[in-house]
């Protein structure tokens, strides 16, 4: 049973429908007034379905590995919310409704409050980056995102000193997402990093991929990109980011702690319970394409090693 919030909102207060249409022109106004909470000065929308990103800059670290087809990448998807099935996700996910959007942070920070995708994002920042991924079922792509470093956004909400994990959780939407009608998982989707993880230069926010706008089944509007990681521990479609002093829960911990770890960290050494992590057949090969020798960190170790100095990978899987 909810209970109804009282929000204090007096009806006097209540937006004329003149001025939210006048949106833009409304938050400034409300950011002026401290009624907003601004943590980004040029705050910009997505461009309209199908049309390219401006002004995106070339990251020069992007892997030089062939990059998966549009087709490989939109149509093979783990999107559990809408269907167990690779293409599911694809058949199922045009229900989804990006706009409006927000993001409610929460926990240790000094910023903290509900953001709409405009106050997030930030379109001279915008980078394309093109990382090698991995999935636990020992099948790879090479993906080039759009976004922005994941620490930048997090920054800008003043994460204290006792903050050491932070958490994000996609929507949970049974109108929107006929995957949570079914208990696959306990939802809502929820996935968690350190801090230390979540700040590294690597770690980063997507908003599109080839250029455009994310589709709905890649993990609209907003995702997380850990490239060093399975391909699980990423969070699509988030709606809550939450910074906190104690490790959080994650969806497939929860569901099978034995299988699945916190850190879910690229270990070729370590296998599945089901199945051998040694080697990966690369997505978009055919049934017969060669396999390849699966690297730690998924080739990312030399950067990412150091943030695990003393911690056992084997038990810290």
């Amino acid at each position: 049973m909810r209970k109804k919030l009282d929000t204090g909102i007096k009806p006097s207060e209540i937006t004329p429908e003149g001025s939210y249409l006048n949106r833009r022109t409304l938050l400034t106004a409300a950011v002026a007034a401290g009624f907003v909470p601004s943590i980004m000065s040029n705050a910009a929308t997505l461009p309209a379905s199908g049309d390219m990103f401006q002004d995106v800059k070339k990251w020069p670290d992007s892997t030089k590995e062939k990059v998966n087809t549009f087709q490989d990448i939109t149509t093979y998807n783990n999107y559990y919310e809408f269907g167990t099935g690779k293409g599911d996700p694809a058949a199922n996910a045009h229900t989804l409704k990006t706009s409006p959007w927000s993001v409610q942070v929460s926990g240790e920070a000094a910023k903290t409050g509900t953001f709409t995708l405009e106050d997030i994002l930030k379109p001279h920042s915008l980078e394309e980056r093109i990382y090698r991924h991995r999935c636990v079922e020992a099948w790879s792509m090479v993906i080039p995102w759009v976004g922005f470093p994941l620490a930048d956004l997090l920054k800008r909400f003043e994460p204290t000193s006792n903050a050491k994990y932070v958490q994000f959780v996609t929507l949970n939407d049974r109108t929107q997402m006929p995957g949570v009608r079914q208990p696959y998982l306990e939802w809502p989707y929820r996935e968690g990093l350190t801090i230390a993880e979540a700040m590294h230069p690597l770690a980063f926010m997507a908003v599109g991929l080839y250029g455009k706008v994310l589709p709905n089944q890649n993990g609209a509007p907003l995702r997380t990109v850990i490239p060093w990681k399975y391909g699980f521990k990423c969070c699509k479609s988030i709606v809550r980011i939450h910074f906190t002093d104690r490790q959080p829960q994650t969806s497939w911990n929860m569901a099978a702690p034995q299988e699945y770890g916190f850190y879910s960290n690229v270990n070729p050494e370590v296998d599945h319970p089901r199945w051998s992590q040694a080697s990966e057949r690369r997505l978009g090969g055919g049934l017969f394409a060669a396999r390849i020798a699966t690297q730690m960190f998924n080739g990312y170790a030399e950067q990412v090693a150091s943030l695990y100095t003393g911690l056992d990978l084997r038990k810290n899987y």
